[in-house]
This record gives structure tokens, sequence and C-alpha cells, in this order.
């Protein structure tokens, strides 16, 4: 077969799951966000009911997407907000497929689960300059959230969870505005910088292959589905596709494209207890500095990290409920 043949029938099996999948998007219409969305878990539980709700937030002339999700008729009484990465917006935290959802298992934690965002990201509004959302500025979108959750919620203190670029973001808030901050989840840290790469375009340019580069793949190159189930690859890349369209800032992408020896993230700087939570497989990370993390957190901190989880643990089949288990046990302490 032809290397036109194979990428036309790779395309039209993309679509075709594509299709399929939007159907199961959370969120993926105006009227959703105000209506509760029913999921069965696969592990048995009674059918939950959760609510979506947007909250209007704004900074700096810019309209910015912040949601809240809880379990229907619930009046929590805890809160938590969740930053998302460099490239792909908040929906990451919410691909429902069976019980993977990390919003949803807090939810059922008793949580009210916030997302978040950043300027020119997803379902916020867009900027015309992608470097000015870098990580200085995307710490103050997070500031701006937080005074909107305390405000909405009553509740003077929240949680804080940032993954990848979303450590770097969140960290950086942290450091300036601790006082509103309860704990820390730092996942899948960027303590230092990736390597030097000059990043000339201040959007980039989003693609299928670079959505689904974080899974873990056989020699081979293809997918590794006794990781990641196929769905859930489908399921991710669609939802990135749909929130996130073909461009995305790259401010972030600019900071963190650094020498390898330049640390991104100021850990004595912290005042609240974190938790550092990873796979031991991650390629981004700097264990040296993530193993003697510890060594700068403040009192009541954790480190943890999954043998053979990656860089999207939170939905690699082996490795999900560990890394829920783990989140959750550091949360109720």
């Amino acid at each position: 077969m032809n290397i036109i043949s194979k990428r036309t029938l790779a395309l039209l099996f993309t679509l075709t799951l594509l299709f399929s999948a939007v159907t199961h998007l959370s969120g993926c219409s105006d009227s959703s966000l105000h209506q509760p969305t029913a999921l069965t878990s696969e592990t048995g539980q009674n059918e939950t009911e959760y609510l979506l709700t947007n909250v209007p937030l704004s900074r700096n002339g810019i309209e910015l997407h912040l949601d809240r999700m809880t379990l229907k008729d619930a009046s929590p009484q805890k809160n938590i907000l969740l930053t998302h990465g460099v490239t792909y917006s908040s929906h990451e935290f919410d691909v429902d497929y069976k019980d993977y959802s990390l919003v949803r298992r807090l939810a059922r934690e008793g949580y009210a689960v916030w997302r978040l965002d950043i300027a020119g990201f997803g379902q916020s509004g867009i900027v015309s300059d992608g470097f000015m959302p870098d990580s200085d500025y995307a710490a103050e979108d997070i500031h701006a959230a937080v005074q909107k959750i305390v405000e909405e919620s009553g509740q003077n203190k929240i949680d804080l969870l940032g993954w990848s670029w979303g450590t770097v973001t969140a960290s950086r808030f942290v450091t300036k505005h601790p006082e509103h901050i309860n704990r820390l989840v730092m996942y899948a840290p960027i303590l230092s910088g990736l390597g030097e790469y000059e990043v000339n375009d201040d959007f980039h340019h989003n693609t299928w292959e670079h959505a689904a580069d974080d899974f873990q793949r056989n020699e081979d190159g293809s997918f590794d589905h006794a990781i990641t189930e196929p769905e859930m690859i489908e399921m991710y890349c669609s939802s990135c596709w749909h929130y996130d369209g073909e461009y995305s800032p790259n401010g972030g992408r600019k900071d963190i494209c650094v020498a390898k020896s330049d640390k991104l993230i100021d850990l004595a700087g912290i005042s609240v207890p974190t938790l550092v939570i990873c796979g031991s497989n991650d390629p981004y990370l700097n264990f040296d500095l993530v193993n003697a993390s510890l060594d700068s957190l403040p009192q009541g901190s954790a480190l943890e990290v999954i043998e053979g989880g990656a860089h999207v643990i939170m939905y690699e089949k082996p490795y999900y409920q560990e890394f829920q288990k783990r989140l959750t046990a550091f949360l109720k302490r």
C-alpha cells in the first residue's frame, strides 16, 4: 500500500473515531454548562450526576474561562483549582471515559473542582501576541481565579493543582500569593528547563500527532495499548482539537525551552504543604531535582513517584487509579 493510501485511511479512521468521541466530551455545548451530565463509573458505583457551571471572570481586558464541577445537589466545603500545561487547556482534566476523569473523581471526594483556561488558551479570550501569556502572566490569571473562587465559595483557603507547565505557573503564583492556598499539588513538575530551543513563533501549531506525543509507545513507534486504551487516546486528542484548535500561545513554551541547568520553580519560596507527584518514565522531568525536592519544600510536603507512569499518568490504565489514590490521600491530610 502506498504512503498516500495509508495516510488517507489513517485520516478516515481518526475522523470516524472523532465523530463518535465528541458525543462523549464534557461541556461540548453551551447548554451543557448549566446542566448536570450523567456518568456511570466502571467501578460499579451507582450512576452519578454532576453539575458543571461557568463562572464569569476577566483580567486585563480578557474574558477567562473558569468553570466549576460538583456533584449534583451537593454543597462542597472544599475547593480545588486545576491549572493546565503549555499547549492544551483545562479540558484535559476531564476526559469522560470510564472512571479516568480526575475532575469527577475529586468531585466524588467532596470537592468543588474548578478549572481555568489561561488567556489565549481553550475557551478563554484570544490574545494577539502569543508570547504575552508567559509563566508570570499566567500566574496572575491564576491569582484572579483564586480570588474569584474565594469570593464565590465563601471559603478562605483552597487547594491548587498544576500539571506540567501548570506547575511553573501555579508555583509562581503561590510564592507571591500564598494566603488563600491550603495545599499545592505539582503533578509532573517542570523544575528546570527542557533544553535550549529557539521559539520564534508566538503561537504553536497544534496537530493530532502533537496531542498524542505524551502517550507511551512501543519500540516500533506504535502506541502501547497495554498502558493507554485506544479510546482514551482518541478522546483526548479529539478534545484537544475541539477546545484548543490549531494554535495555542507560545509564551510558556519560550519560558521552559531553556538550558536544563536553569531552575524554573523556586521550591524554597513555597510556604504551603506541597505534593510532588509524577511517573518514573516521564521524559520531561529532571529527576535529580524531583528526588531532592523535599529538601526545599515546607513541612507536611510529600513526594510520590509512581513506577512506570509517564507524563499523562492520570490516563494510563495501569497507573491512574494509584495516581488518584495518592493524590486524594495527600489532600485529606
